[in-house]
C-alpha cells in the first residue's frame, strides 16, 4: 500500500475543510443506522479531531451540523455554547486496493486533496483493524489524544477472530472469539459513558448480573470522552426479545420468565442504589415539566400526536397528585427486551448507555426506578404487536409477573404506584413515536397504539 504509507504527512492538510472527505462523508453518513439526523440534510461538516491509529486506519471525531435544528450536541463552541448537531466517531480505512470483502462497507474513492486516488471503508468492518483495535485495548497507552486501558486483574488473550455484529443498534459492536465484546460508541458526547460507569461501579458491589469492563478507550480531545467499552461476551445467551418472540410464535406462556426478569430488575437497582448517591423523593413537580417540553418537542415533528396531547398532559399533570414514589437513583435509563439476556437461568442486564438522543448529564443523573420498569413492560406491549391477531392477555400476564418479580426483590409494588407508572409509560412511548417516526416509520402504529390508550384511560 504504497500511498496509505505516506499518510501521516498529510494527517495536518485534512485539518482544514477536509477537502479530501467531506464530500463522501456527507453522502454516506445519514445512510447509517446511527446517524441521529436522518430526517435533516447534513449542512455542515467539521473535523473535530483525527489520530492515525495505526497505519491506514484514521480516528475521526467529526461534527455534523443541521439546517434550522437547534438539538443538543456534546460539542463545546469557544464561548461554551453547544452548536446545533451532533458528535460522531469514525474509523476509516484507507486503501489504495481494498479488499472484496470490505464492499459494504465501502465509502468511496477520494477524488481530490492529500488523499486523491485512495478509497476510504469503515474499518470497523476489516477484521485486520479490528485486531489492532483490540492489540490496542490489551496494551494501555496513548495515541493522540486517545487513551486505551484495561484492567489488571483481566488477561485478554491474542489472535481472537473478530465479527462486526449485524445488528440494529445505535453504536458498533465487535464480538472476538465469541469471548469478548466491544462496543464502539457513535455518537460522543463529553463525559464519562454510563455503559462504562455504571457496570464498573456494579462490579465492585458484587452485582453478577451485568458483565464487567475489562478494557475501554477515551479522548481528551477536543473534550474528555469515553469512546468504546470492551466487556465478556455471554456466548450462550439470548437476548429477551428473541425470547419473547419465539414463545409468542410457539404459543407459550412466558410469566415465569417475565417474573425472574423483574426480580433481576429489582436487584440491580438495589446494587445501582448503593453504588450511587441516592436523590431525594418529590421531585414529580419537575419531571412532570421535563416530560411535557419533550411531548412539545415530540409534537412538532409527528402531527399524529397533536390531537392527543391534552389526554398525555393529564397522565404528567397525575405526577403533582400521587404517591412520590421512590427515591430518585441511578438506574439502566433505556430498559427493554433487547437489553436484557438468557444464559441457562440467569439474567443479565446490558447496555448502560441510556437513550442516546438524551444529554450525558441527564442520562448519568438520578431518576426514579418506575421509568426502568415502564420501559420493560413497554417492551412487553411491542413483543404481543409483532403477532397478528394482538395478543393484549399475553402482554397483560407479562406485565403482572414482571412487577411482582420486581416488588418481591424490591419491597415495594410497582402496581401500587398507578399515577407514577402512567406518566412514565407514556414518557417512554412519546419517545418511542419520535423514535419510530425517524428511524423505523413502518413501527409507528406500535407506540401509536399505546398513546390512544395511556391519552384516554391509561390502563
Amino acid at each position: 500500500m504504497p500511498k496509505t504509507a505516506s499518510l501521516r504527512p498529510s494527517l495536518t492538510r485534512l485539518a482544514e475543510p477536509m477537502e479530501s472527505l467531506g464530500g463522501l462523508l456527507r453522502d454516506w453518513l445519514p445512510r447509517q443506522r446511527w446517524f441521529a439526523g436522518k430526517d435533516r440534510p447534513v449542512t455542515e461538516l467539521g473535523l473535530l479531531s483525527m489520530t492515525e491509529l495505526f497505519p491506514g486506519c484514521l480516528h475521526l471525531l467529526v461534527h455534523a451540523g443541521h439546517a434550522g435544528h437547534a438539538g443538543h450536541t456534546g460539542v463545546p463552541s469557544p464561548g461554551g455554547a453547544l452548536p446545533a448537531g451532533d458528535c460522531y466517531q469514525l474509523l476509516l480505512g484507507v486503501r489504495e486496493h481494498p479488499a472484496p470483502r470490505l464492499g459494504r462497507a465501502l465509502i468511496g474513492q477520494v477524488q481530490d486533496g492529500p488523499l486523491a486516488g485512495l478509497t476510504v471503508y469503515d474499518a470497523l468492518h476489516d477484521p485486520r483493524s479490528a485486531q489492532l483495535l483490540l492489540d490496542r485495548l490489551r496494551h494501555p497507552g496513548t495515541a493522540g489524544p486517545l487513551r486505551f486501558d484495561c484492567d489488571a486483574d483481566q488477561q485478554v488473550p491474542a489472535g481472537l477472530v473478530p465479527r462486526l455484529l449485524d445488528v440494529e443498534q445505535s453504536n458498533s459492536s465487535l464480538v472476538y472469539g465469541d469471548e469478548y465484546i466491544l462496543k464502539v460508541f457513535r455518537r460522543i458526547q463529553p463525559g464519562v459513558n454510563p455503559d462504562l460507569e455504571v457496570p464498573g461501579a456494579l462490579a465492585r458491589q458484587g452485582c453478577h448480573r451485568v458483565p464487567a469492563p475489562v478494557a475501554w478507550f477515551q479522548t481528551k480531545h477536543p473534550f474528555q470522552a469515553t469512546l468504546g467499552v470492551l466487556q465478556p461476551y455471554l456466548r450462550d445467551a439470548s437476548d429477551g426479545w428473541t425470547l419473547a418472540l419465539h414463545a409468542l410464535a410457539a404459543g407459550d406462556d412466558f410469566t415465569a420468565q417475565a417474573r425472574a426478569l423483574g426480580a433481576a430488575t429489582a436487584e440491580v437497582h438495589l446494587a445501582l442504589a448503593s453504588a450511587f448517591p441516592v436523590g431525594e423523593p418529590g421531585e414529580n413537580g419537575r419531571t412532570a415539566t421535563a416530560m411535557n417540553e419533550r411531548l412539545t418537542a415530540a409534537a412538532h415533528c409527528v402531527p399524529a400526536l397533536k390531537p392527543l396531547v391534552p389526554g398525555l398532559r393529564a397522565a404528567f399533570a397525575a405526577l403533582t397528585t400521587c404517591d412520590v414514589g421512590p427515591p430518585a437513583q441511578r438506574i439502566h435509563g433505556d430498559l427493554h427486551l433487547g437489553q436484557v439476556l438468557r444464559a441457562g437461568r440467569e439474567w443479565f442486564v446490558i447496555d448502560f448507555e441510556g437513550e442516546p438522543s438524551r444529554p450525558l448529564s441527564e442520562r448519568r443523573s438520578a431518576h426514579s426506578p418506575v421509568r426502568d420498569i415502564a420501559g420493560m413492560l413497554r417492551s412487553f406491549d411491542y413483543a404481543a404487536r409483532q403477532r397478528r391477531p394482538w395478543r393484549p392477555q399475553w402482554a397483560r400476564r407479562c406485565r403482572e409477573a414482571y412487577c411482582a418479580g420486581y416488588a418481591g426483590r424490591a419491597g415495594w409494588d410497582p402496581r401500587k404506584k398507578h399515577g407514577l407508572l402512567r406518566a412514565y409509560e407514556t414518557d417512554r412511548a412519546v419517545y418511542e413515536v419520535l423514535y419510530e417516526a425517524r428511524h423505523r416509520p413502518d413501527w409507528l402504529p406500535v407506540p401509536m397504539a399505546a398513546i390512544e390508550r395511556l391519552a384516554v384511560r391509561g390502563d
